[in-house]
This record gives C-alpha cells, sequence and structure tokens, in this order.
C-alpha cells in the first residue's frame, strides 16, 4: 500500500481527505478496527500495507475509514480492510473509498469478503455474490497428531514453485509474491502423492493467536491431514480457520473444538476463474488476502 494511482489529498468534503495508505495511519487503522471488534494486530496492519495499496479517510490528522487491495498479476486482486468508524457511517465515505480502490486496481477481477453490512454498497458497484465463508475459530478440545511424514512434512524451498503452481490451479491468482511472504512468516507444509506435493498449508501468528491459511488440497481428506500437521505444534493456542460452506470441512472443525462464530458472502467484480484443479482452496489466508 506504499503506492498508488490515484489523487493523493482529494477532498471527500470540507474536512475529510482521502489519501495513500502510509506507515503513518497503522495507528489509527488498529483503532478503527478494534472499534469494529476485528482481532487485527498493528503487526497484521503492517504485514497487509508491505503487501498492497489502499487508501484512508482522514479527518483532522484521525483516520476514520480505511481501504486495501491486494494484486495477483495484471488480471486479479483481492479487497478488504475497508472500514468506517461508526459515528462516520451514513455519509457515503465508503462509496468514497471504494471508488478509489476499484480506479486504482484498474480493470483487474477482484473479490472480497462482504459483511451484511458492506453488501449493498459492493452490489452497487457491480460484485455478485459466488459463495460464503465460515470463520471458525477456538482452542482445540485436545492436542493433535501430526499425519505420517511420508503424507504431510514440512515445506521446504524447493517446494515453493509446486506450491506457487497449487495455489494458482486452485484460486486462479497469480500471488508469488504474497505466498513467499506468507511462507516467510510462517510455517508451511505439503501433503505429499507417490512423493510429490499435491497440496499445502500455511500457518501464522495472526489475531488472536494462530490462522492456519491457505490451505489447498485435492479432496477434504487431504486438507484434513494439512491442518492436522498445522494443529500439532499448536497445542492449546487458539486457532482460526476461514473456509466455504462448500469445503465439507465445517462439521470436522466443529468437532475438534473450532467454533463457527461469523460468516462473509464472497463477491467477485468480473468473472471469477474457475479453478483448474484439482487442487481447491479448502481455507483462506484470512478474508482481505482470500
Amino acid at each position: 500500500m506504499t503506492t498508488a494511482t490515484y489523487q493523493t489529498g482529494d477532498r471527500v468534503n470540507e474536512d475529510v481527505i482521502l489519501l495513500p495508505f502510509a506507515q503513518s495511519h497503522l495507528e489509527g487503522a488498529l483503532r478503527l478496527s478494534q472499534e469494529m471488534s476485528w482481532p487485527y494486530r498493528l503487526e497484521d496492519w503492517d504485514f497487509a500495507l508491505q503487501l498492497g495499496f489502499g487508501f484512508v479517510l482522514q479527518r483532522a490528522g484521525v483516520v476514520i475509514g480505511t481501504a486495501a487491495w491486494w494484486p495477483y498479476g495484471e488480471t486479479h486482486a483481492s479487497a478488504g480492510m475497508i472500514i468506517v468508524s461508526k459515528a462516520a457511517q451514513g455519509r457515503g465515505y465508503g462509496a468514497r473509498l471504494m471508488d478509489a480502490l476499484l480506479a486504482a486496481a484498474g480493470p483487474r477481477i477482484i473479490t472480497l469478503n462482504s459483511t451484511a453490512e458492506g453488501m449493498a454498497l459492493y452490489q452497487r458497484r457491480g460484485f455478485v455474490p459466488i459463495g460464503v465463508i465460515h470463520q471458525h475459530h477456538g482452542i482445540p478440545r485436545e492436542c493433535h497428531e501430526a499425519p505420517a511424514p511420508d503424507l504431510v512434512r514440512a515445506m521446504a524451498p524447493m517446494d515453493f514453485e509446486t506450491v506457487t503452481r497449487l495455489d494458482r490451479q486452485a484460486t486462479g491468482w497469480a500471488r508469488r509474491e504474497m505466498l513467499k511472504r506468507l511462507i516467510e512468516v510462517g510455517d508451511g507444509y505439503v501433503l505429499l502423492r507417490d512423493g510429490i506435493p499435491s497440496g499445502y498449508a500455511v500457518s501464522r501468528l495472526f489475531g488472536r493467536g494462530h490462522v492456519i491459511g491457505p490451505v489447498v488440497a485435492e479432496s477434504p481428506s487431504d486438507a484434513r491431514a494439512l491442518i492436522e500437521a498445522a494443529l500439532a505444534p499448536l497445542g492449546n493456542m487458539f486457532v482460526r480457520i476461514d473456509t466455504s460452506t462448500t469445503s465439507q470441512l465445517g462439521e470436522w472443525l466443529e468437532g475438534i473444538g473450532l467454533q463457527q462464530v461469523s460468516d462473509a458472502t464472497t463477491m467477485v467484480l468480473g468473472t471469477q476463474m474457475p479453478s483448474s484443479g484439482p487442487a481447491r482452496l479448502f481455507a483462506l489466508a484470512n478474508q482481505s488476502f482470500g
């Protein structure tokens, strides 16, 4: 989010100014997410800022709105962290943030996960619903044993090209740089079939504890094995997993103590790229990154 093609200092009204998201806005962004009871840490905002672009609305030096996006090549992007302070809602500020974001992203196909409150804003800009994400979180009821190393092992540097290819098969996105950074800050795992990686998962610090995602695999059973491998070293730490209602993981996640606590509607502007398979996305890196 360090640079963006948009007018710096564009005025929303007499006292609210639209600015490119910068390091100096992180503390204000954190306060906004805390107001909404979103569990972001300052480190989570900073990590997002390093990977993408965004805008803030500022009144008298105070951040009252944020919006961010992450390019996946020249054709796709995800959007998220779209917040307007409660006191400033209903004045068109969310619309101005989204219009700035869409202008900066250009003709890319854009995916986001919307709260119920945000859907009308996105629908007016052409986004259409394509699915539902369930957020599961909690402390697992018991410790989990890692699968046998001939099934799932720690990700190695030599796996990166294969992981990138699997991710693109599953999502249609070219997000090489994001995957590189996620793996650098987290712990990666690959699932093997005939000794060759056919799925992967990443576990990293996020929010109240750890998030496990992305998880890319060919089947729900493979996805569970990858999640088990990621859970094994975490013990009784708080864990979050965001998964589609079609993943067939929800009942299992509930059974191990990760309760469904909220949902979001996945929306897309443009034509979503179908999975070229057989790998598909079973859990998100988070609801902003996808």
